[in-house]
């Protein structure tokens, strides 16, 4: 078989198309055969460094296909069933040994495109807007790159949840996406400054919370918005990481509060991932949730995958097809 692998951090050359044995299933763990793997900002954390990681590995952390062998010990899953995973590297691949206790079994109606598009973007925009500060109506919410997979479904969410909108984008088509996806307010940042805009429209610092995924070049104006007892979701550093912070600074905007969550910490139990799962699958069914696949890259080609996603060519979902 043939997978991406990273033998040195750098930039999307990086990526090398490999041929390599088939993974075998060993205790606790399956066999999937590929049928799409997610693009996520991560994956390019950790091929160039910024995320360091054992070398050499495997690229992605998302992925959905079928089933083909089961380890020992494993109950719950047969050969034959269609699963999808997140928070597991190794899915820039043609078959990867993912942990059971990882996988979930995708309910019917549920293609393994979608699998492989809404596990770590929609969980992620699933425990922002329920967990890490639970939107209700009457609150209102900033959320950066509006028209990216992160974005058009935390706006979605945060919609079907009660709250008012903000949300930035790069371009007028992108601006068209995150109207469609249900956003109140859509700030175009390259025409005026996001924070004015928001105050313009909403009055001083009106914001209960940002869900920044932007990083170093959106942090600090969006602190400036935020009411006071406001929260910071800083998630992301697509412009690079946040530069460090005195806690005098929350103190001076008016005992804000901070939070750098990860997805990881929200599905710590079988229970919790398969309750964030089943939310979005479920709303997914109902048609209240609407996830865009924006590009299909072939999986050889990745290196063109992570150039267009850190070139904000991309809107929506992009997937790597084996």
């Amino acid at each position: 078989m043939r997978e991406i692998q990273v033998t040195e951090p750098g930039g999307p050359e990086a990526l090398v198309w490999t041929e390599v044995d088939d993974p075998v299933a060993d205790a606790g763990t399956v066999v999937v055969e590929l049928e799409a793997s997610g693009v996520n900002y991560i994956d390019t954390y950790h091929r160039s460094g910024l995320y360091p990681m054992p070398l050499p590995f495997i690229s992605g952390v998302e992925g959905a296909g079928t089933v083909a062998e089961v380890g020992d010990g494993v109950e719950d899953l047969v050969v034959g069933d269609r699963v999808a995973w997140t928070s597991h590297t190794g899915s820039y691949a043609e078959k990867a040994r993912v942990p059971a206790a990882a996988a979930i079994v995708l309910p019917d109606g549920i293609s393994t495109e979608l699998g492989a598009a809404v596990m770590l973007q929609g969980m992620t925009a699933h425990f922002l807007a329920c967990s890490t500060f639970p939107l209700e109506p009457g609150h209102r919410c900033l959320i950066h790159a509006g028209a990216g997979g992160v974005g058009l479904l935390l706006i979605q969410i945060a919609k079907l949840r009660g709250a008012e909108v903000f949300t930035t984008v790069s371009a007028p088509e992108k601006a068209e996406l995150a109207a469609g996806a249900g956003a109140d307010h859509v700030i175009n940042y390259r025409d005026e400054d996001f924070g004015d805009a928001v105050e313009r429209i909403a009055g001083p610092r009106p914001l209960d919370v940002v869900f920044d995924g932007v990083g170093a070049d959106t942090f600090e104006r969006g602190l400036e918005i935020l009411r006071p007892r406001g929260t910071m979701a800083t998630f992301g550093n697509a412009s690079g990481p946040v530069p460090p912070l005195a806690p005098l600074r929350l103190s001076t905007g008016g005992s804000l509060f901070l939070t750098r969550p990860t997805l990881a910490h929200h599905t710590l139990t079988r229970n919790e991932l398969e309750g964030r799962a089943g939310d979005l699958f479920g709303w997914i069914a109902e048609g209240r949730l609407d996830v865009r696949i924006g590009a299909r890259f072939a999986m050889a080609d990745a290196r063109s995958a992570h150039e267009a996603l850190q070139g904000r060519a991309t809107t929506g979902k992009v997937l790597l097809i084996p």
